[in-house]
């Protein structure tokens, strides 16, 4: 109900430290913003990718081909509902996520979760998929792999399809955005795949979330603005 969904926000925002509308920095009300960047002008070729969602999914979960991908390895997909109209990209599994099995677990899992219930949203109500399904001993992705993984991750969206796309966190806006996220946040961008565009907005990931809870009003403005693109 509307009610629900207006205190789960309200929650968030307390939670977040809003205690004010008023910004950190300051606003020419009486300009209008600039036109929402575009990430790339067209679909860059996606090779041998499987063209059906189920038969991609099973490449990424077995595929000798996957970037970063190394005997032993293992990896975590994608989880939830494709048609769910949301997508949300991290960027690779956290130490938890692989004891858990599954994608933003622990700590930073429960406030992803908190944060998804502002918005009236929950895990069977989006489709959450990394860049990498594969973590790296060192936590980041290699500039090399990022490119195919980027790659890899329009075609994923072109399958899904959905009516907004969220990036969390600096790999992911850099791979699909071409920005760090500090730049990229606060405004809708489009991502290009498969011969059409899909609203993509970025933001600060749980994890760094958790560590800097001044940072939450930040992601607040960015969950408001994603409710307002998938509003029908």
């Amino acid at each position: 109900m509307a009610s629900d969904r207006a205190a789960s926000a309200l929650s968030w925002w307390r939670e977040s430290g809003v205690d004010a509308l008023v910004a950190e920095e300051p606003r020419d009300w009486l300009n209008p913003r600039a036109p929402a960047a575009v990430a790339t002008p067209e679909a860059p070729a996606m090779g041998a990718l499987p063209e059906t969602l189920e038969a991609f999914r099973s490449w990424l979960a077995t595929s000798p081909d996957l970037p970063l991908a190394r005997p032993g390895a293992r990896r975590i997909g994608p989880s939830g509902d494709p048609a769910s109209g949301l997508m949300v990209l991290v960027d690779m599994p956290a130490p938890a996520d692989l004891a858990a099995g599954a994608l933003l677990s622990g700590d930073a899992g429960a406030l992803f979760d908190r944060m998804m219930k502002a918005i009236g949203r929950g895990r069977d109500s989006l489709y959450l998929a990394p860049l990498s399904p594969v973590r790296t001993a060192t936590g980041t992705i290699p500039a090399d792999a990022a490119v195919r993984l980027a790659d890899i991750a329009r075609h994923h969206v072109g399958l899904i399809a959905p009516k907004a796309l969220l990036l969390f966190g600096g790999a992911c806006a850099k791979a699909l955005l071409g920005l760090p996220v500090l730049r990229a946040r606060g405004r809708w961008h489009q991502t290009a795949t498969l011969g059409r565009t899909v609203r993509t907005l970025a933001t600060i990931r749980p994890e760094k979330l958790l560590g800097q809870p001044g940072l939450k009003k930040h992601a607040w403005e960015d969950l408001q603005l994603l409710m307002e693109g998938l509003t029908p």
